[in-house]
């Protein structure tokens, strides 16, 4: 499906605007990514969110640089769609990279590019992720406590954090708990299920393990008013993304 044609979807499911992955726009250009914004808003819609998968924690130091610059590519492309914010992650867990130093390249990267993009007009959000298909590992910081620990150190910088229910289910011992400690930071959440604790098994939202109406409710008396964006990995189609709506909605009206 082209992002055309998820624009035109997503506005028949009356959501409000799109969460884009960096994957679907693979040519970055001025000009292509113009025509890109003109194709979204031609179906009412507009983006809320892109979500990119920086690598700082690769043990090569030129590959972090690399990793750097392609991020502030990245910024860039979310500037030219309209995007307020972009996710970022800390990097993948390879076999070789031990966790305090770890911890620092994925501090050092998450700072440097936050340095950098101060005045591009986009917030940086960090996520409690897990792994994409874009990468060979798991998310370095999938841990609970490397997650926060990068958190922690990242005060100041003006990074916010991206909090994913889903992953947070999955590999916390209580979602709620987790939250709480980055709850001054959050600025917007990805919405997602999953049906297993350990590991990531999305299912249609409302249906697995994820305490939505208590994240919820704490996430109101924290007087947050960011972005709520659905990853919706049931692959029930159209009618998933619209059930899922409808899901979120709700709970989020009733809580």
């Amino acid at each position: 499906m082209s992002v055309a044609a998820w624009a035109e979807m997503a506005a028949r499911a009356g959501l409000d605007a799109l969460d884009l992955s960096i994957a679907f726009v693979p040519d970055r250009s001025e000009r292509a990514v113009s025509a890109l914004r003109r194709d979204i808003a031609s179906a009412g819609m507009s983006v809320a969110m892109l979500t990119t998968y920086p690598d700082f924690t690769h043990p090569d130091p030129a590959r972090r640089e690399r990793e750097l610059a392609l991020a502030e590519e990245t910024v860039r492309v979310a500037a030219g769609l309209g995007a307020r914010l972009l996710r970022v992650t800390a990097g993948q867990a390879y076999p070789e990279t031990g966790r305090e130093e770890g911890i620092s390249w994925a501090v050092e990267g998450l700072t440097r590019l936050a340095e950098r993009t101060a005045r591009s007009g986009v917030t940086l959000v960090y996520e409690n992720h897990a792994k994409p298909f874009v990468w060979q590992y798991t998310d370095f910081s999938q841990p609970p406590e490397v997650f926060v620990e990068i958190v922690r150190r990242t005060a100041g910088t003006g990074l916010g954090v991206n909090f994913d229910t889903a992953n947070a289910t999955a590999f916390a011992d209580d979602p709620l708990a987790l939250l709480e400690q980055v709850i001054d930071r959050v600025v917007s959440i990805h919405a997602a299920d999953t049906s297993a604790r350990g590991a990531l098994k999305m299912v249609l939202l409302g249906t697995g393990r994820v305490p939505f109406a208590a994240i919820f409710r704490r996430l109101k008396r924290a007087g947050f008013i960011g972005w709520v964006c659905m990853e919706e990995g049931s692959f029930q189609g159209e009618e998933g993304v619209r059930a899922a709506a409808r899901y979120i909605r709700e709970t989020w009206e009733t809580a």
